[in-house]
């Protein structure tokens, strides 16, 4: 394997943009959670809700720095070992990007800082505002990253000049069948993150009979409601992607001749073990989130829902289903496109940059990592900050009578504006 610097990059990439997407489906995940939870608080003029807010937003601003540092981990990689891709293709896979990055971006992350630091600083209805346009986007940066995927799969609206990519239709680029199904697959997909991190966390502290607010109780509710939604919207989906697969993109301007094109195509189409794990690894997550969804609905009629500590423990390992769900099925998606980085257009080894083993070795060996610490990190912090409650998270308001964190204090802090 360290001999063979495609293979090294080709795995290096496919650990950096899976560990990348776990903060990524998270962040679109929870949005929902806090924004709803923000208006409910808002229009009630409810401090306990709103203190529930701040609990789930603390999760949300840790995942969502760690999720920044990886984002940029990531592009440096992009840059360094596929500089074939950015020469033939720069125009038209990087402009996405670039437009996600100076625009979505940028004001997603200017506007998590007022929310962050606007507490008691604002009136409700502005603050509440922040979030909305935090939430819009995020599923917006989303949005287009995922036309800049959906191209590689599907390459629409270019035209090729002197071997190099142009956008000539961006209206097509950006209404790429690819981009559109994988959009919807990646928005439903979140909720199951999402909606299982706050089952999970609220399974936790009702477990040990810790429901400050009863947000806990809310937050499985809540929860289960939309993890049982999600999912056959994100199987449906997910499986359309398919049908568009098995027809040949229409590209123009091939620089591969037709029986080149299936050389190319009969030596490395065979599934590698990458898509066979991801395969394995989606399915079999699916088909647990498909016997527990009607559990817990069950249970929920019952009335025990969040009482049950024999249901409520098994459920603080719920998150792991849909994050490996999503790997997975991220894995099999890029996977499919082999042996070609653009469909028909430039196979993966052309697309990477020259390199010897030794660089290549170097390369796997830094990035990987530099993300094992990300991701460890990130856990580490999150499973701290959602043991210790309300009373001990990132946004918790000052505690007043000397309190400890994860303790109750006689005199709650509250909310006001």
């Amino acid at each position: 394997m360290f001999d063979d610097p495609l293979l090294l990059a080709r795995v290096q990439f496919a650990l950096t943009a899976g560990v990348h997407y776990l903060f990524v489906a998270l962040t679109l995940g929870l949005a929902p959670f806090i924004l709803f939870g923000q208006l409910g608080a808002t229009v009630r003029r409810d401090d306990a809700r709103m203190r529930a807010v701040r609990f789930w937003g603390g999760l949300y601003v840790v995942n969502y720095a760690m999720g920044v540092l990886s984002g940029l981990v990531m592009e440096l990689q992009l840059a360094l070992n596929w500089s074939g891709l950015s020469d033939m293709f720069g125009y038209a896979f990087g402009a996405p990007l670039a437009v996600e990055t100076m625009g979505a971006f940028f004001v997603e992350s200017t506007f998590l800082g007022l929310w962050i630091f606007g507490w008691d600083r604002m009136s409700r209805w502005a603050h509440l505002a922040c979030f909305a346009v935090v939430t819009a986007t995020a599923y917006l940066s989303a949005y287009w990253v995922l036309v800049a995927n959906g191209f590689l799969r599907y390459p629409v609206g270019l035209r090729m000049e002197d071997g190099v990519a142009h956008v000539a239709d961006p209206a097509a680029l950006m209404a790429n069948p690819s981009t559109l199904m994988a959009f919807g697959h990646v928005c439903v997909s979140a909720l199951l993150v999402g909606s299982s991190v706050v089952i999970a966390v609220s399974a936790y502290h009702l477990a040990r009979r810790h429901d400050p607010d009863r947000m806990f109780r809310r937050g499985v509710r809540w929860g289960t409601a939309v993890f049982s939604l999600a999912l056959l919207p994100t199987a449906a989906i997910g499986s359309m992607q398919f049908i568009l697969y098995d027809r040949t993109p229409p590209a123009s301007g091939l620089t591969y001749g037709p029986a080149e094109i299936a050389e190319i195509e009969a030596g490395g189409r065979a599934p590698g073990v990458f898509g066979g794990l991801g395969d394995a690894l989606m399915m079999g997550s699916w088909a647990l989130m498909f016997l527990i969804a009607p559990v817990l609905l069950v249970v929920w009629l019952l009335r025990r829902l969040d009482r049950w500590r024999g249901v409520l423990w098994p459920l603080v390992l719920l998150p792991f289903l849909p994050f490996g769900a999503s790997v997975g099925g991220w894995l099999v998606r890029e996977t499919q496109r082999q042996p070609w980085a653009v469909e028909d257009l430039l196979t993966t080894a052309d697309a990477m940059t020259d390199m010897t083993p030794a660089m290549a070795a170097v390369s796997f060996s830094l990035f990987t990592l530099a993300f094992a610490v990300l991701a460890t990190v990130t856990y580490v912090l999150l499973v701290r900050f959602a043991r210790l409650g309300p009373e001990g998270g990132p946004l918790a308001p000052a505690r007043t009578g000397g309190t400890e964190p994860g303790g109750v204090a006689e005199d709650p802090p509250v909310h006001t504006f």
